[in-house]
Formats: structure tokens, C-alpha cells, sequence
């Protein structure tokens, strides 16, 4: 404490003081003086025990600190009582809880992260090993052509099928950091189903499938065409996926004061109530999923709805079909 350059310059000056009263005193009577240098005497060592008890505290707020810089958050420093110290003690208190769930959030974050790589890395370990399969068997001069032919088609589905997962990744990533853009235009919801039914003709063609829309034309959203188009194609590929050759999917879509609404439904054989919960979790494959199938179209889909001021619900029952609700909320001024 006396190593603090302020402290020895307050003794100094309180000392000085003392000095000078005591000399003016004695000039009355030496009484006066003893007195004067009594009670100097008593106020700088009452000053001293005080400063001495303030520098025991600001140690062990030091103490707590460096505790809390070691990861340790469970000490509680904060007092009841009034004063600086105490609303000191009470504001590092507020910081460490505060610190608490900023380090809370990194761990389950941390752990998020690797579960993510860890199903990432199985995704991808798939169509990896079986490219290398087919690409040890092309290398083969005497593979008949119809074989050679067979296996480069295969890889090239594979080789899409690993563009489009790593595409949807990083689409996910973006949404997930925040840094995807999302405009507000005003978006029309039937050009916006037209745009993403014509990603789906082909393989509704291919299992004779058939849509119907209905909507009036002037319902509209405020929200982003590119982002929302991907989102209802996702949706619209796995209805596909799901719903039987011959089978059928309704579209319908309505607006009212609270918000626009848009029901995809099919008459496929259903999701399981166990799978209900989970369909929209990323790399979540249920039971009735392909073998083709990724668990990440749905999760994408849910994300861009979510990031545009709506949610999407869904309901089915096994053997009746499958029915999703998207709402994208109207903005209150």
C-alpha cells in the first residue's frame, strides 16, 4: 500500500498539515498543540486502516477476476451493502453471469459444429467411396462398353449428387452466419410456385404425377423471390419423393390481414408421428426417407421461411398424405 506513489503523497500531506496546525496551536498554549497533534494522529490512522481495508477488497475483487478469466464462474462476489465497492462487486457480478452464458453458448456451439462435420463427413464418405469404386473399374481396359457406359453415369449422378450437397451447405451457412441477403421485394405467389413447379416437372413426368394450383393472382408477400423459390422447391421435390407414381399434390395459397399462406399438400403415404418432430433438423432422415435422400432440404427450407418473417408447420397421417403450411407475417408499421 505505501508503494502507491497517491498514498505517500496523501500521508505527506496530511502529515504537512498536522504539522502546521500543531505549530499554530502551540502559539495558544502547548495544551492546544498536544491536542491538535493527538487528533491528527488518530484521523491519518483512521485514514490508513480505511485505505488499508479498501486495498483488501479491490485484491479480492483482483482474486475473482483472475478466477473468472480461468473459466471459473461460479463465485458470487455481489453484497447488499452501499457505496462504490458494493455496486462495484454487484456490476462484475452482472459481467460473469454474462460471461457465463457468452461461454455456455460457445460450448454448445462447439459441439454443434462437430456434430454438423461429423455428418457432413458421413454424407460425403458415400458417394466418395463408391466414386472410387466405379473410377478402379473404368480404369479397366478390357470393362465391356455397356459397362463403362453405366459406371460414368453413375458417377456422374454422384458427382451432382455432391455438388448439390455441398452447394445446400453453404447456403446453409451463409443463413446461419447471418450474412445471406434477403431483399424485400414483393413477391407474387403464383409466378412464385410457377418458378418453382418447373424445377419439378421432369420427375413428376417421370412417376405421372399431377399438381394443381389455386390461388387468386393477386396474392403477394413481402420477402425474396430467389430464396424462397429454393425453399418451396424443397419442399416440392420431397412430396415428389414421397408420393407414388400416379399420385397427386395440391397447392393452394390465400391472404388475410395477419399474413399470406401457402398449403402444399400430397397423397403420399405419410411421415411417421415419431418423424413429426424431427423432419426439419438437418441430416435427419426418417423412416420412409430414400436411400438417396440427405436430411437437408427440409432443414434449408425451414431456415429460409424462418429468416423471412414466417414458419412453416406440418401435418400428416400414415397412409393419407402430407400437408405443409408456410405463413409469411405481414410487416406492422
Amino acid at each position: 500500500m505505501f508503494r502507491n506513489r497517491e498514498i505517500q503523497l496523501l500521508l505527506l500531506a496530511m502529515v504537512a498539515i498536522s504539522i502546521i496546525a500543531a505549530a499554530a496551536a502551540a502559539f495558544i498554549a502547548w495544551s492546544a498543540a498536544a491536542l491538535v497533534l493527538f487528533t491528527a494522529v488518530l484521523l491519518i490512522g483512521c485514514s490508513l486502516l480505511f485505505t488499508r481495508w479498501r486495498y483488501q477488497e479491490i485484491a479480492r475483487l483482483s482474486q475473482y477476476l483472475r478466477k473468472i478469466s480461468t473459466g471459473t464462474y461460479s463465485l458470487d462476489v455481489r453484497d447488499n451493502q452501499e457505496g462504490e465497492l458494493s455496486i462495484l462487486k454487484n456490476d462484475i457480478y452482472k459481467v460473469t453471469l454474462m460471461l457465463s452464458e457468452q461461454n455456455s453458448l460457445v460450448q454448445q456451439e462447439k459441439l454443434r459444429l462437430s456434430d454438423v462435420i461429423a455428418d457432413i463427413s458421413h454424407q460425403l464418405k458415400t458417394p466418395l467411396t463408391s466414386m472410387l469404386v466405379m473410377a478402379d473399374l473404368l480404369s479397366d481396359s478390357k470393362l465391356p462398353e455397356a459397362k463403362r457406359t453405366e459406371f460414368t453415369r453413375k458417377l456422374r449422378l454422384q458427382l451432382e449428387r455432391i455438388d448439390w450437397l455441398v452447394s445446400s451447405l453453404l447456403k446453409l451457412s451463409k443463413i446461419d452466419a447471418g450474412t445471406a441477403v434477403f431483399n424485400k421485394d414483393l413477391v407474387r405467389v403464383k409466378e412464385l410456385l410457377e418458378k418453382a413447379i418447373e424445377s419439378i416437372l421432369i420427375p413428376m413426368d417421370i412417376k405421372e404425377q399431377s399438381i394443381k394450383v389455386e390461388g387468386e393472382e393477386e396474392i403477394s408477400f413481402i420477402g425474396d423471390l430467389k430464396w424462397s423459390r429454393e425453399a418451396l422447391i424443397n419442399i416440392l421435390k420431397n412430396c415428389v419423393e414421397h408420393t407414388p407414381t400416379g399420385g397427386s399434390i395440391w397447392v393452394s395459397f390465400a391472404e388475410n390481414a395477419l399474413f399470406t399462406e401457402i398449403v402444399i399438400a400430397d397423397n403420399g403415404p405419410g411421415i411417421p408421428k415419431e418423424d413429426l418432430p424431427y423432419i426439419f433438423k438437418r441430416f435427419y432422415k426418417g423412416k420412409n426417407a430414400g436411400d438417396d435422400s440427405v436430411g437437408i432440404g427440409l432443414a434449408m427450407a425451414h431456415s429460409i421461411i424462418s429468416s423471412q418473417n414466417g414458419n412453416i408447420e406440418v401435418k400428416s397421417q400414415e397412409g393419407k398424405g402430407t400437408e405443409f403450411r408456410i405463413k409469411f407475417y405481414k410487416q406492422i408499421v
